[in-house]
């Protein structure tokens, strides 16, 4: 089978002739149509993330998928063969930078019958993100007041129709040629990040969800309002995470001693802050389907790579300039 992996850190992807997936009696075959890229693989593939996300090399890339079901593992209920489905496979099985991926059933929802299949292999992680940060962790009410960075990004155009949907004042950064496409999304407020300073024009926020990290993350402490609650996926990741995630001791100081700084500006601000690594869940991604199928969100795919240009495709993010997600079509 063919797939693109991660033979060393820091070195560019390689093609390479792998096994076929196991399917386990819980595991759904699936054959890989879409796949999104996210900043996620591109870390993984540079080694920022070795210490919390520790894989065995090679391992295959790519954390979003869409596809059709080819089989299904015996104790499998919820999926048949020819099943259109998506899905953000478990952190420690992804791989859908390849033809074919076995996916547990509890990570997988059938695909939103009104949008395409590269459409849908752009959504799982970024939807994931938004609605873990927004509806589970923030539980944003309407009449709240949020402030997305990134609005043009994979996450942040997703999170800003989301955000909106639950009745809240939208504010997000993004530049002067995205404006008007953000404020189609449901932004209300539009920061030029490029001439304008966010810290100086808000105040009294309720949430904030940042992509960015440092400079940014730290004026953003700044914006809210006592008791708001800044929600961070770039990092750096407190000690709640990595109690949770099982880090040992001396990576649980790691991730204490990083992340001092920021923790002690938040509690001083009278703020939290929560460093989240999103997780896969089927459960939640069917909730999203119905959002996507009723028109309230939509997949904003910004350019399609053949499957042949996956490494290239990956590099292709730090350019960036791509409105919401780039996608491997494979099919």
């Amino acid at each position: 089978m063919r797939a693109f992996v991660v033979t060393k850190y820091k070195e560019p992807l390689q093609e390479a002739d792998v096994p076929e997936p196991t399917v386990g009696e819980h595991d759904v075959l699936v054959r890989v149509e879409a796949a999104g890229l996210n900043q996620l693989d591109e870390k993984i593939r540079a080694g920022e993330l070795k210490q919390i996300l520790p894989y065995k090399l090679p391992v295959i890339l790519g954390n979003d998928v869409a596809g059709t079901v080819i089989r299904v593992g015996t104790a499998v209920r919820g999926f048949k063969p020819g099943d259109e489905v998506y899905g953000r496979p478990d952190q420690d099985r992804i791989g859908a930078f390849a033809e074919r991926i076995a996916v547990a059933e509890g990570d997988l929802a059938l695909k939103p019958a009104s949008i395409s299949m590269n459409e849908a292999g752009s959504l799982p992680l970024a939807a994931l993100t938004a609605w873990q940060a927004l509806v589970e962790r923030g539980n944003v009410r309407p009449g709240q007041k949020v402030l997305i960075h990134a609005g043009a990004g994979g996450v942040g155009s997703i999170a800003i129709q989301l955000a909106a949907h639950l009745g809240a004042h939208v504010a997000t950064t993004a530049s002067a040629s995205n404006a008007d496409f953000v404020r189609a999304l449901g932004a209300d407020t539009v920061i030029d990040y490029r001439t304008q300073d966010f810290e100086q024009l808000l105040t009294g926020y309720d949430l904030v969800l940042d992509s960015l990290g440092g400079e940014t993350l730290e004026k953003s402490l700044r914006v809210l309002k006592p008791g708001g609650k800044a929600i961070e996926i770039a990092g750096p990741p407190e000690p709640t995470f990595a109690r949770e995630a099982g880090l040992n001791p001396l990576l649980r100081l790691g991730v204490a001693v990083l992340s001092r700084k920021i923790r002690k500006q938040a509690k001083k601000l009278g703020v939290t802050y929560e460093f989240m690594l999103m997780r896969a869940s089927g459960d939640q991604l069917r909730q999203i389907t119905t959002l996507i199928d009723e028109g309230v969100v939509r997949p904003v795919v910004g350019k399609v790579f053949g499957f042949d240009q996956t490494p290239q495709a990956l590099q292709s993010l730090s350019q960036g300039g791509i409105r919401g997600k780039a996608v491997i079509g494979n099919g």
